[in-house]
């Protein structure tokens, strides 16, 4: 899902997401988790698509909690346009994204729980 000009959103892309990846014209893509598929990364080296992945471990209760300088850097990273074009850790970051973009708290919210279902945590909506 489009994000804003030059952002998109998505979960965990997988083989048959690869042509809709090439027609949005990516130059870099968002991880914030530990590990990524060969399959993602030998596609992403083919097409000249950049990662960049910060190991932000999830919000989890009752002592899991989001390291605020990653997400303060992979905000940066979004932001910088030269990135562009590009559910749970991506949704505080782009949650993040909304406030700066003067969105209000419900409607942050709102599209939070648009993308993680029933997988919505509270501990993600306090960032």
């Amino acid at each position: 899902m489009k994000v804003s000009d030059g952002i998109y959103r998505s979960g965990y892309p997988n083989k048959k997401n690869f042509p809709f990846l090439k027609k949005i014209g990516l130059k870099s893509v968002m991880y914030l988790c530990d590990e990524y598929s060969e399959e993602n990364k030998e596609f992403f080296k083919v097409n000249n698509i950049q990662i960049f992945q910060y190991n932000i471990a999830g919000n989890k209760e009752p002592f899991g909690e989001i390291d605020q300088n990653d997400m303060a850097n992979a905000l940066s990273q979004v932001l910088d346009t030269r990135n562009h074009p590009r559910k749970h850790r991506i949704g505080c970051l782009i949650g993040i994204l909304r406030k700066l973009q003067n969105w209000s708290m419900t409607a942050i919210y709102d599209e939070y729980k648009r993308f993680t279902g029933i997988k919505t945590r509270i501990a993600d909506q306090e960032v």
